[in-house]
């Protein structure tokens, strides 16, 4: 649905539907899907550019949309290498396919609850410096696991298998101090119970352990951005590993 959200042309019907089900109750998903593309851009602009970083992960990607990580970062160095996973077979086939002629970047199959599984994927080994910081990217990804699956120790987990000096963006639903606005009950309900809306100190310890980016966790239109109209269910931070 994200692809669809932001105007994309690489999605289902199946999505499609869904999507305008998502729009009809909360119309401003929309532009909250737009806010989490251009906080994607931002920070994927100031790991290449300011963090130096070289190597990224995307996490949960979806299918490449306009402004992907790799499009982003090749502009800053055309030598980034850029691994993108996700857990839908359609996806990635779909994925492969757009990025065929991309430089120096891999689609394999993974899943966020299972972060050693990813990091020690053979694609990851092929691609990557094993000695050289990573990004990872985490965008509208985290939210849809459950508290059981332990998010904070996912991250944790990640991070523990790379280099010092590595970071982690993360963009995900906030209940925004109020968890019994009825827009998330419903918006709950569409996804079946699988979308999880956090407070503020739960996204803030999803960065337990890392050093904060400025301004640390905040609203996703704020982050080295001008503020966003629409976006206010949405927290996003960067972090560095010490």
């Amino acid at each position: 649905m994200y692809n669809y959200f932001l105007g994309g042309k690489d999605n289902f019907a199946a999505d499609r539907e869904a999507a305008e089900k998502v729009l009809a109750m909360a119309p401003e998903v929309r532009v909250a899907a737009r806010q989490n593309r251009e906080f994607l851009v931002r920070a994927v602009e100031y790991l290449a550019a300011e963090a130096g970083i070289r190597q990224f992960v995307d996490i949960g990607a979806g299918i490449p949309a306009e402004r992907s990580v790799h499009e982003v970062a090749e502009r800053i160095d055309h030598r980034v290498k850029v691994a993108y996973v996700d857990n839908d077979e359609t996806v990635l086939v779909h994925s492969r396919a757009l990025l065929a002629r991309a430089r120096s970047t891999a689609v394999f199959a993974g899943d966020v609850r299972e972060p050693e599984a990813i990091m020690d994927a053979p694609e990851l080994a092929a691609l990557f410096d094993p000695g050289r910081p990573v990004a990872v990217i985490l965008i509208a990804v985290l939210h849809f696991v459950a508290d059981s699956d332990d998010p904070a120790g996912l991250v944790r987990r990640l991070l523990d298998r790379l280099p010092p000096g590595s970071h982690v963006a993360i963009t995900h639903l906030s209940d925004g101090g109020v968890p019994d606005d009825p827009r998330i009950a419903r918006t709950r309900e569409l996804y079946q119970g699988g979308l999880h809306f956090r407070s503020r100190e739960a996204v803030e310890a999803l960065f337990a352990g890392l050093e904060p980016v400025e301004p640390g966790v905040v609203g996703v239109g704020d982050w080295h951005g001008p503020g966003a109209e629409g976006a206010g269910w949405w927290l996003a931070g960067v972090a560095r590993k010490p």
